[in-house]
């Protein structure tokens, strides 16, 4: 029988995948706490979780927590949705802390309770391997935006998203995983975000990379800027390191297919201009940094594993991190400018 256990979802990181998800979830009563810092924190307790949506504006109350605040339970389900930048950190600050079971044994969160890794990229769940023994991969299709503080812009409503979720790897999934995914596909998708539960989540994460791989040539770009010969260009040379390495990825065609039952993406009143990929919101916040090391640089490294290199990747690469640490907003280049400097590093 599945589980009919009530899990708390615990979202750490409450930027635009974390506070979309944490607020369709809470709207849902779905028992929700979201890990915040600084400013957002500061708003989300005050104020509540604003969501723009093309259906109008919803104030949302939430929990919203320091790590120090949350007291875990052995029905807790960690969701980690920073930046795979900001991965490591986060999942070391989570890992030992301490989890109450119903029989009174005090263990670890990385022992017993089970981590999603809601994150752009191929690396996240490596990386959640070193510390958790039960991480599931996700791939997020999700089209939201978070620029002020409390507030998050999701585009499609009232299904948010899409995710594609299986044990990582999936090779050792069991019955308990099984019954777990029903459990979470179903609570989440009542609540408007549509889980889908593959045998293996890697093919759609890999199709996912080479969709992302553009994120950086939009938010270096100028708004209008002829550049779709750098979107095919990095598309191309991630789609033939992969071919190198025998690395599967679901088709565009098959990825495209997948999304007829939402999310769609509508204007949001008001926000036209709010930037839409990741790597956009990051240089408009002037985080100082940008998740295109695991994006782009995965195909980087990927080459260098097959004994070859992907000089366009690379290039952009150096071009995100160049504009990460100058505080540069994004649109920083003119189509002109990129084609010289891709010329120069091929």
């Amino acid at each position: 029988m599945p589980s009919r256990v009530q899990h708390r979802y615990v979202v750490i990181g409450a930027g635009a995948i974390g506070g979309c998800v944490g607020g369709v979830l809470a709207r849902a009563d779905v028992p929700v706490v979201l890990v915040a810092r600084g400013r957002n924190a500061e708003v989300l307790a005050a104020e509540g979780l604003t969501l723009h949506t093309p259906d109008g504006t919803f104030r949302v109350p939430v929990v919203v927590a320091s790590p120090e605040q949350v007291q875990l339970t052995e029905t807790d389900v960690l969701i980690f949705a920073t930046k795979t930048q900001q991965l490591d950190k986060a999942l070391r600050e989570w890992v030992d802390r301490p989890v109450a079971t119903t029989d009174g044994v005090v263990t670890t969160a990385g022992q017993c309770l089970p981590v999603l890794t809601a994150l752009n990229g191929v690396a996240a769940e490596e990386l959640a391997l070193r510390y958790f023994a039960r991480v599931y991969g996700v791939c997020v299709w999700c089209p939201a935006v978070h620029i002020n503080p409390g507030e998050v812009i999701v585009r499609s409503w009232p299904v948010v998203g899409q995710f594609h979720v299986s044990r990582w790897p999936t090779s050792i999934s069991t019955a308990q995983d099984a019954d777990f995914l029903s459990a979470l596909q179903k609570t989440w998708s009542e609540a408007g975000i549509n889980v889908r539960l593959p045998d293996d989540v890697a093919p759609w994460k890999y199709n996912k990379l080479l969709m992302n791989l553009n994120n950086a040539v939009g938010a270096l770009s100028e708004p209008n800027a002829d550049v779709g010969w750098l979107r095919d260009a990095v598309v191309r040379e991630g789609e033939d390191v992969l071919r190198r390495l025998a690395i599967e990825y679901v088709s565009f065609e098959t990825s495209t297919a997948a999304r007829t039952d939402g999310p769609t993406p509508r204007a949001v009143p008001g926000f036209d201009s709010a930037p839409g990929d990741s790597t956009s919101q990051s240089l408009h916040r002037r985080t100082g940094n940008v998740e295109t090391d695991y994006l782009n640089g995965e195909i980087v490294r990927l080459a260098h594993l097959a004994g070859t290199t992907a000089p366009v990747n690379a290039a952009v690469t150096r071009l995100a991190r160049r504009a990460a640490s100058a505080g540069m907003k994004p649109g920083g280049y003119t189509a002109q400018d990129l084609a010289s400097l891709i010329e120069r590093a091929d």
